[in-house]
């Protein structure tokens, strides 16, 4: 599995996708936060808050991650290198963990530098240091089971089809329906329990600055169930 991720994480490097990737994430959010005029702006807000970071940067990620899990298993399948990959002794599972964990890390390192959005915030407020630590910290902890979630549906997206841009749409998709979707269908059924099947409920829930264990337990599952749909497609191709 390491082996996978050091050559996920490298041919991210090695051209220009890791760098864009970090690069496209950091301006979208820089602009519409500090530049932009809107609901956005946290200059604009008048309060030392970070809740315009915690709104945007979802929707942000819901086109970002797709554009890096797309060429997963897409870019192998075309290229007629999947098959070989199948044959190495290693399983199928740390196959895909490698290649998982390998976007995974890409999307976390481009979260890091907004840790100096805290930073700023903390320094803009008066007296300075008027920020809810607690909120913060539990919307960052949000994001992170948001991404592990996103990033595994792209993983299985591009599993499905040998066309990157196919699968980009199809994870794309996907994320859309689990993050607003149901809780769309929620609004309209008048059901508390489709509402629950959503993300944004749970991620909204966690970035209060409450980390309920059933919020946890929603993201870890829906991780897992979408990559163990990645390997059921796995295991066809090699049959």
């Amino acid at each position: 599995m390491l082996a996978i991720l050091k050559k996920e994480i490298n041919s991210f490097f090695a051209s220009p996708i890791g760098y864009l990737v970090i690069a496209i994430f950091l301006v979208l959010n820089g602009l519409f936060l500090w530049l932009f005029k809107g609901e956005f702006n946290i200059l604009d807000y008048g309060f030392a808050d970070l809740s315009s970071f915690f709104l945007l940067t979802p929707w942000i990620l819901i086109f970002l991650i797709p554009a890096v899990t797309m060429r997963s298993f897409s870019d192998e399948k075309k290229q007629g290198t999947l098959e070989l990959l199948l044959t190495k002794p290693i399983s199928h599972i740390h196959i895909i963990l490698g290649k998982y964990f390998g976007a995974f890390i890409l999307i976390l390192i481009a979260l890091i530098p907004t840790l100096l959005y805290v930073y700023t915030v903390y320094q803009l407020g008066n007296p300075i240091g008027n920020l809810d630590m607690g909120s913060t910290l539990g919307s960052y902890f949000g994001l992170l089971f948001l991404i592990a979630a996103y990033t595994a549906i792209g993983v299985y997206a591009s599993s499905l089809s040998d066309n990157q841009i196919v699968s980009f749409i199809i994870a794309v998709f996907i994320c859309f329906l689990f993050y607003i979707g149901f809780e769309g269908i929620a609004n309209f059924a008048s059901s508390g329990f489709i509402e629950q099947l959503g993300m944004s409920v749970h991620y909204k829930s966690m970035s209060r600055g409450v980390l309920d264990t059933r919020d946890i337990l929603y993201f870890l599952s829906i991780t897992f169930f979408f990559l163990m749909l990645t390997k059921i497609n796995i295991n066809r191709e090699k049959k």
